[in-house]
């Protein structure tokens, strides 16, 4: 009896396509830190996280069909992304992480996700690849060290416990998607992405009020919805629309279109753009140590991303694999 084995096509080379949208995809999540911050003003970090995605699910359900995958997959990368990842990372910034080291230490999850792809997925991890992750940690370390070094910017012990769980939660949402992913390109069919972080965003908003209700009463939540500022409606909308529903479609693309060893660096750009604006809206300071850390960093993406074939694929036809 003859059985069919089920092919993956994954690309190998990114399309120049992609690359733009790598580009639009590192810059509003590097200005998403500045808006956190900004809509932490006048929001307590667990409600805020319960409006991104209440306004990122609605009314966005009414007019994208729910994902061709299994229910669970939906919960888990809900559950993942908006419960697990945004509740450590908003709650550390609450109580004392400035923006430019939050965007910074989240890029750790460049090096859980390929350890956790090997595992889950059976993707190899290459010397060149070990090298460039090894190279921009420490570009990542230069910079941490250098604004928890800074007496302006202490930051509580909490506060980077919490931040350091955020980028577990994930890689662990990455490897979720790639299998919800897998799993339907098994089927023949196509897992969309944008319908994927649209109907996972029904999930977040009840246990993360319940959490606001652990640390703030009925009357203050209360209190605080009705006397929204602009700053903090403005916060919302981009928290929803730019950095979620268009992030987070770009980024669940690329995770579901390239190899995660492809896929993980790209995000070690964010703190660039992170700390330019944390820079020049929040007057957060760049040291010359900060500066050397970007450059470490961007040295580990070309080792580990950039080599002549590549440079040559972004001006021809990229190559797909079959996995």
């Amino acid at each position: 009896m003859l059985q069919s084995k089920v092919i993956t096509v994954r690309e190998k080379k990114m399309k120049r396509k992609d690359i733009l949208l790598s580009i639009l995809l590192v810059t509003l999540w590097g200005l998403n830190f500045t808006v956190i911050k900004l809509g932490l003003g006048g929001v307590p970090s667990m409600l805020l996280v319960a409006l991104r995605y209440l306004f990122t699910a609605f009314p966005a359900i009414f007019f994208i069909k729910k994902p061709k995958t299994e229910l669970k997959y939906i919960i888990l990368y809900g559950l993942m992304v908006g419960v697990g990842q945004f509740s450590c990372l908003f709650y550390s910034m609450q109580i004392g992480m400035p923006a430019g080291i939050a965007s910074i230490v989240l890029q750790i999850q460049a090096f859980i996700s390929p350890v956790l792809a090997m595992i889950f997925l059976n993707e190899k991890i290459n010397k060149k690849q070990i090298i460039g992750f090894l190279t921009a940690a420490v570009g990542l370390a230069l910079i941490a060290a250098a604004s928890a070094g800074d007496n302006t910017n202490k930051i509580p012990v909490l506060a980077f416990v919490l931040l350091l769980c955020a980028p577990l939660f994930w890689a662990i949402s990455n490897i979720v998607l790639r299998i919800a992913s897998d799993k339907a390109a098994a089927k023949g069919e196509k897992l969309n992405t944008i319908s994927m972080v649209v109907w996972s965003g029904l999930i977040p908003p009840i246990p993360m009020i319940g959490l606001a209700l652990m640390l703030d009463t009925p009357e203050t939540l209360v209190n605080v919805l009705k006397n929204l500022s602009g700053i903090s409606i403005f916060a919302v909308i981009y928290l929803a629309f730019a950095a979620t529903l268009t992030g987070y479609g770009i980024w669940s693309m690329l995770v579901s279109t390239y190899p995660m060893s492809i896929v993980a660096p790209i995000p070690l750009l964010v703190p660039v753009t992170a700390l330019l604006s944390a820079r020049i809206i929040l007057l957060e300071k760049l040291s010359l140590m900060q500066w050397s850390g970007f450059i470490v960093i961007l040295a580990g993406l070309v080792i580990s991303n950039v080599n002549i074939n590549t440079i040559k694929n972004l001006f021809g036809k990229p190559k797909a694999t079959v996995e």
